[in-house]
Order: C-alpha cells, then sequence, then structure tokens
C-alpha cells in the first residue's frame, strides 16, 4: 500500500519546494496530495538570493493545482503532513482549520515535516515548545519565542517532527524524512 503525504501551501508558496516534494514523494511511489485554502491553481513563487540584498528576492514561479481544500483533509487518510515554505505560511499560519489539522497529526503521533518559513506554521499550532527545529534563520526568533530550540543543522528530527532549513536543504532534509517513513514504526514520545 503506497503511502499518503499531504502538502500544504497556498499562493505565494516556494514554487521548488513544492514541486520537488511533490515529484520526490511520487518518485518514492507515495501519493502526493496538494491542500490549500481553496481548490484552484496556486500562484507559486521563487525565493533567490542577489549580491547586494540583504533578504531574498522573490520572483512569479509555476503555478500548481490543489487537489482539495483544507478544511477537505481528514487526518485520518494520511501517513504524514508536509508543511512547505515561501510566503504562503505567514497568512496559513492564522487559518484555524490547518492549524487544527496539524495539532490532530501530532495527537496521532504521525510525521509532520516542515522546511523553511513552514515551520511557522508549526509555532502557530503550539509544537514549537521544547522541540529542536530548523528553519531559514530569520525564523529563528519565532521558534525561540515558541519555546522551542533553534539549530543550525539543515535536517532536524525530533520525536514525529522532522525540519529543514530551506530548500537548499533538499538533500539532507529528505534524507531524513524518507528514512524516518521507511521505519516500521514511529519512535514513543
Amino acid at each position: 500500500m503506497n503511502r499518503k503525504i499531504l502538502i500544504v501551501t497556498g499562493d505565494g508558496g516556494e514554487s521548488y519546494e513544492t514541486l520537488y516534494a511533490v515529484h520526490r514523494f511520487q518518485e518514492e511511489g507515495d501519493i502526493a496530495v496538494i491542500a490549500a485554502p481553496s481548490k484552484r491553481r496556486l500562484n507559486l513563487v521563487m525565493h533567490d538570493f542577489e549580491p547586494g540584498w540583504d533578504t531574498y528576492v522573490e520572483r512569479p514561479g509555476y503555478c500548481l493545482d490543489s487537489d482539495l481544500t483544507i478544511e477537505e483533509a481528514v487526518v485520518d487518510d494520511y501517513d504524514a503532513i508536509l508543511l512547505l515554505g515561501g510566503r504562503a505560511p505567514e497568512y496559513l499560519r492564522n487559518h484555524a482549520p490547518l492549524l487544527e489539522v496539524v495539532r490532530e497529526f501530532d495527537r496521532q503521533d504521525k510525521w509532520i515535516f516542515a522546511i523553511c518559513h513552514g515551520i511557522q506554521i508549526l509555532v502557530t499550532a503550539g509544537l514549537a515548545n521544547n522541540r529542536k527545529l530548523t528553519a531559514y534563520e530569520h525564523v529563528r526568533a519565532e521558534i525561540e519565542m515558541g519555546g522551542g530550540t533553534y539549530c543550525t543543522e539543515q535536517a532536524v528530527r525530533d520525536q514525529n517532527i522532522i525540519t529543514g532549513q530551506t530548500w537548499q536543504s533538499h538533500p539532507d532534509f529528505y534524507r531524513e524524512v524518507f528514512a524516518s517513513l521507511n521505519k516500521a514504526e514511529l519512535v514513543e514520545k
């Protein structure tokens, strides 16, 4: 039986993180399902660094259709959830149904993956407390204010949560994701 992974993004989500995730899970034979605030074509973006800029620049990226709304997601139907980065998490973290979905994944001891700014959703859902997490460096203060410990590794696993810094962390992040998914059981909390 194929695993089913709920991938959460929205307009302003990081294009490369989204497409890489979908393709990487499909490559493993998993079913990747895109959930967003609405079921429609999403406008994704690309973030990169330019000399002379103090932060990243944003350009239009690829578009991708969402498969269902966040409200339609049933946690029991999925083996894991992935919270992607980009600019989408800055508004998705205020979406009450998503926060409840993420909390339910945690209550059921299911895998929760988050990368880059996707960690903002974890923090708002109250799941950073007493956890070791990594994220884009400018999310560090949010992790610490949420009671978590910011780590500088490219990918960090703490119980059922795996976090990655940015799309540049994909090799380390997905190595940890698939090593964990392929284990017979989740280690007890």
